[in-house]
Formats: structure tokens, C-alpha cells, sequence
């Protein structure tokens, strides 16, 4: 048989790395068997703009989150767990479906589209909360939601429709990037928070609702069905604006004072540094009041609880040390914009202390939670199950050949392929670069040049790893010259 010449490239990158072929969906893993897990509760906390460095457990060393730090001591540390975007609404949407950005039905924030109009959630998306529904699960999201901005009163986008049985929250990004707006909603009817004032950051702070409210959903739990919480708070994303009881423990230390622009579309408190690790010690507090509800209601032994962010920090200009060792963040696809904590507590399944440097990323939350579920009728996702790891197993975990991201706001578009050790980024209309992360974690040395063969095939392998979607093509963008065009008509 005569091979052609891309396939003759494919062939020799299998024999350098020992790639595998990928699939469009890796199926989850069959290595362990339903049957020995009892369906447990789960909770899926995601902060909103954190960054792989912001907590203790992950090298922070001035912002203090010891109910983070006690929850990776009672379970497991991911080092290789990436977003599924490097912005809010697109990682969103890639955690619920289980599909990564080459492939989910919203792949940019709401007016980065060709149309410049925001695409949402239609009904014919699966999501977590869809699955597990039919699992016999009480499903919930509270927090920030971000996937409904196309109509005021259609409510097919809206938590509701889309498998959740409760939902109490922001629904838009632009609403969530106010601490003290007046309007959340519950369920589908508004919220009204008269008091409050988004503009001088008076009334009730809008993260504590969040929190009582998952509390009052865990308490309204009978032990008799599982359930499952979505909590996606809106901390640390800016505004930066915290009560002062939060910033009262940093305020003596002598830090460098950072002042804050607090006229603009984001009403910042004045200082910078002590609010941002306020705000993170907040949402670390309220965490560690929810894990002790589970402990008084005797249900912590069977539930799973995942804490994560959405994508890599946008705040800290080296002060707080964000980025870790990576680089990059919050808009860009290295490292520091996709790759974030993650950790995951399962008493009696999940090894105390433990840590994963198992390559894993949003989409597999959807396979993993379906196994975990019992269900024998996964959705076709990108992802793969993590219950092998999970369970103390990772010789059975079946491993991705690929992950993929796109991304298009002002420097894009871009793509971003991590296999293994190596990392390519590519920018449009200019020469791709690639990084060996085993060697280079802070992607400072491009090897493009010295490894051509890989190279190519990651470019081959990259041109096939996304499916065509009217919204978003791999174009330039200029919403604001779109936004410009339409207001001159007028």
C-alpha cells in the first residue's frame, strides 16, 4: 500500500512519541466497575479568574486559603488539569458539555462571534446536569452562569432547561462582574437586591448569597437520592471589591499598595493587593463552611467535591506570584491561561494527599460523572472517565491522545495542542511554536526549529481537530468595530 505523505509524517511521529490515533470522543473508562461505587453526591465548586499559583497548595505564599490546603491534605492534587478555555463563558460551556472548543456549541465570550451577537445553550445540548438528572440525581447551579445573554425572557439557555432543577445566580457575564448588582435570578424570576448599588459597592455582597444559598440546597437534601451542585462563585474576577472584614488580615504587612481604577466598567475598591487576597480568602471561608455542613449532616463520606477555576488569573502583576511557574494568563492559551488547580475529595475512594499528574481537562468531568452516576448510556463527549485515577488506579486510565483549544478575542485566533510532552501554540498567519513542558514548563524556549517532524504532525493533527461552526471560524474579529458600524446607522 502506497502512503501518502502526511500519512508517512503520522507514521513517524507514532514511532518518536508512541502517539496513539485520537478519536472526535474518547469513551470513559471500563477499568471499574460501576457496580462497586455507591452513586455519591457531587459538588463542583469553580472560582472565576484564579490563577494555578493563587492557593496555598499550589505554592501561594501570601494570600492564606487553609480550607483549600485542607481539602488537597484530604484528597487529590492535580498538576496537569487544564480549563476549557482561557475566558468564562466558552470553559462554561465546555465543562457542561463535555466538549472541547474545537467542538462545543460556544467556543468565545458573548459578542466575539462572527455576527457579533452571543450564542447560548439551545436545547438540544447535553450537559452534566441533563445526564445526571436522568440518573435520579437533585441538580443544582448557583453562581455565575454565563450562558444565556442572547434574550432577556428566553429561558431555553437558562439553567432550568438545561437539567438543572434549581438555580439561583447571575445570568449574564456583564451582570457578574458586579459584586453588588441588584438583580440575580431564582430560578427563572428575577431577584431583586433593591439595596443595592453597583456603583459605589453598597448593599449585600452578592458571593455571600451564594454561599447560603448552596448551603440551604445541601441542607434541603434527603439522604435517600444523590445530588448535584454546581457552585460557580464569581471570585476572583474583577471587580475587585471585598467588605473589609476580608481585607483586615492583610492590611498590616506593609504591602506594596496597588491603586485601582474605580470609574471605569469595573467599580474596583481603591487598593488592590489586600482586596484580591481578601476576595480569595472569602471564597477559601465559605468553602470551608460548606464542607463542614456535609460533615454535620453525616454525608461527607459520600460526596465528591471539586474545586477548580475557570481559567488563569487577569489581576496580579507579579506580586501574588498567580502564574506559578507558568506562562501567560487569563486571554492567552499557555499554560497560565488554561491550566488550573484542581482538586478532588472522595473519602474512602480518593488516597489522602495525593496527587495526579494525569494529563485531564473540563470535558472529562462529563464521562467521569456519568461513570460515577452508574450510567451505561454516557454521552459522546471529548472526554475521558477519571474514576480509575480517582480510585487509586491510574495504570487503568486510559489517557487522551490529545487536548485541544481555540480561542479568538484580540490576538487571535489561536490554537493550542498538548500531547504528551509537548505543547504547540499556533497564531494565525504566523510560524507555530512548540514546547517540550517536560523540560520547559514556562514555555521560554520554542524548539520548532530542532524538532520539524513533530512539528508537522502536530500541525497535521491540528487541522483536524475541530468541527465547523458558523460563529466561529477561525477569522479575525473586530466586535468593536462591528458595535461601531451598527450604532452609526441608527
Amino acid at each position: 500500500m502506497k502512503l501518502t505523505h502526511l500519512q508517512l509524517l503520522l507514521c513517524i511521529f507514532v514511532f518518536i512519541t508512541g502517539w496513539q490515533s485520537a478519536a472526535h470522543a474518547d469513551t470513559p473508562s471500563k477499568n471499574v466497575r460501576n457496580d462497586q461505587i455507591n452513586k455519591p453526591n457531587i459538588i463542583y465548586i469553580m472560582a472565576d479568574d484564579l490563577g494555578y499559583g493563587d492557593i496555598g497548595s499550589y505554592g501561594q505564599q501570601k494570600i492564606k486559603t487553609p480550607n483549600l490546603d485542607k481539602l488537597a491534605l484530604d484528597g487529590m492534587r492535580f498538576t496537569q488539569h487544564y480549563a476549557g478555555s482561557t475566558v468564562c463563558g466558552p470553559s462554561r460551556a465546555s465543562l457542561l458539555t463535555g466538549l472541547h472548543s474545537g467542538h462545543s456549541p460556544i467556543r468565545g465570550n458573548p459578542r466575539w462571534t462572527n455576527s457579533g451577537k452571543p450564542v447560548d445553550l439551545s436545547h438540544q445540548d447535553n450537559t452534566l446536569a441533563k445526564m445526571l438528572k436522568k440518573q435520579g440525581y437533585s441538580t443544582a447551579a448557583i453562581g455565575k452562569w454565563g450562558l444565556s445573554e442572547a434574550a432577556e425572557n428566553d429561558h431555553q439557555s437558562m439553567p432550568l432547561a438545561q437539567g438543572f432543577d434549581y438555580f439561583f445566580g447571575v445570568k449574564t457575564h456583564s451582570e457578574a462582574h458586579h459584586y453588588y448588582w441588584h438583580r440575580l435570578f431564582e430560578n427563572n424570576q428575577a431577584y431583586l437586591l433593591k439595596q443595592n448599588d453597583y456603583l459605589t459597592n453598597t448593599g449585600i455582597y452578592t458571593h455571600d448569597l451564594f454561599t447560603d444559598k448552596a448551603i440551604d440546597f445541601v441542607n434541603r437534601q434527603k439522604t435517600e437520592q444523590p445530588f448535584f451542585l454546581y457552585l460557580a462563585y464569581t471570585i476572583p474576577h474583577l471587580a475587585l471589591t471585598v467588605p473589609e472584614d476580608s481585607k483586615k488580615p492583610y492590611q498590616s504587612l506593609g504591602w506594596p499598595k496597588r491603586a485601582m481604577k474605580t470609574n471605569g466598567h469595573y467599580k474596583n475598591d481603591l487598593e488592590g493587593n489586600t482586596t484580591y487576597a481578601g476576595m480569595v480568602s472569602r471564597m477559601d471561608k465559605d468553602i470551608g463552611k460548606l464542607l463542614n455542613v456535609l460533615k454535620q449532616k453525616g454525608i461527607d463520606e459520600n460526596t465528591l467535591v471539586i474545586f477548580t477555576s475557570d481559567n488563569g488569573h487577569e489581576y496580579d502583576n507579579n506580586f501574588f506570584n498567580s502564574n506559578g511557574p507558568l506562562r501567560g494568563k487569563k486571554r492567552d492559551l499557555y499554560e497560565g491561561g488554561i491550566r488550573v488547580p484542581m482538586i478532588a475529595k472522595w473519602p474512602k475512594v480518593i488516597k489522602d494527599n495525593s496527587e495526579s499528574a494525569h494529563l485531564s481537562a473540563f470535558w472529562d468531568m462529563m464521562p467521569t460523572f456519568c461513570q460515577i452516576s452508574g450510567s451505561i448510556n454516557c454521552p459522546k463527549t471529548d472526554g475521558i472517565s477519571l474514576l480509575p485515577t480517582l480510585a487509586g488506579k491510574p495504570h487503568q486510565q486510559e489517557k487522551h491522545s490529545y487536548l485541544y483549544w481555540e480561542f479568538n478575542e484580540k490576538q487571535g485566533p489561536i490554537q493550542a495542542l498538548r500531547h504528551k510532552q509537548w505543547k504547540l501554540v499556533k497564531f494565525k498567519d504566523k510560524p507555530a511554536e512548540l514546547y517540550n513542558l517536560t523540560t520547559d514548563i514556562a514555555e521560554s524556549n520554542n524548539v520548532a526549529k530542532q524538532e520539524p517532524k513533530i512539528l508537522t504532525a502536530m500541525l497535521a493533527m491540528l487541522s483536524e481537530s475541530r468541527s465547523e461552526h458558523p460563529e466561529f471560524t477561525l477569522q479575525k474579529l473586530n466586535p468593536y468595530k462591528k458595535k461601531a458600524s451598527k450604532n452609526s446607522n441608527k
